[in-house]
C-alpha cells in the first residue's frame, strides 16, 4: 500500500469515527441514536478488518469507493444501514440449469457499489 493510499484509508477511518460520534437519528430518540452510533462503530471496525490484509491496488480502491459511498448515502438519507437492493426483472427464476446461472449473474451486475462487502441473504 502506497503512502498516499494508506493516508486515504486512515483519513476515511477517522471520518467515519467523528461522524458515529456526531450522529443523530432521525426519529430524535436518544435509545435510537446511541444503537446506530454503535452500528457505525461496529460496520467500520468490521469491515476496515477484513480488508486490512488486501495488498492489490484495485482492491482497496473498490473498498475505498464502497466506503465514501456508504458515507455519502448515509449522511445524504440519515440512515446508517445499508440500502436495499432490488432484484433485476425475473429474478426470481427456477433453480434449474443456464436461467439459474444467468440470474445469478445479473444480480452480481445490478449490487451497487456500496454494498460490495456484504454477501448476499
Amino acid at each position: 500500500m502506497t503512502s498516499s493510499t494508506r493516508r486515504m484509508v486512515l483519513s476515511l477511518y477517522m471520518r467515519v469515527f467523528r461522524i458515529a460520534r456526531s450522529w443523530q437519528a432521525q426519529s430524535g430518540v436518544a435509545s435510537d441514536t446511541e444503537s446506530e452510533r454503535q452500528y457505525i462503530l461496529q460496520e467500520a471496525c468490521t469491515l476496515f478488518r477484513q480488508n486490512q490484509q488486501l495488498t492489490d491496488q484495485e482492491s482497496i480502491k473498490k473498498c475505498i469507493e464502497e466506503c465514501v459511498a456508504r458515507i455519502e448515502i448515509g449522511l445524504h438519507y440519515r440512515n446508517p444501514y445499508p440500502r436495499a437492493t432490488y432484484l433485476p426483472p425475473m429474478g426470481l427464476a427456477t433453480q434449474k440449469g443456464r436461467k439459474m446461472r444467468a440470474q445469478q449473474r445479473l444480480r452480481k451486475q445490478a449490487k451497487p457499489i456500496y454494498l460490495e462487502s456484504h454477501d448476499e441473504t
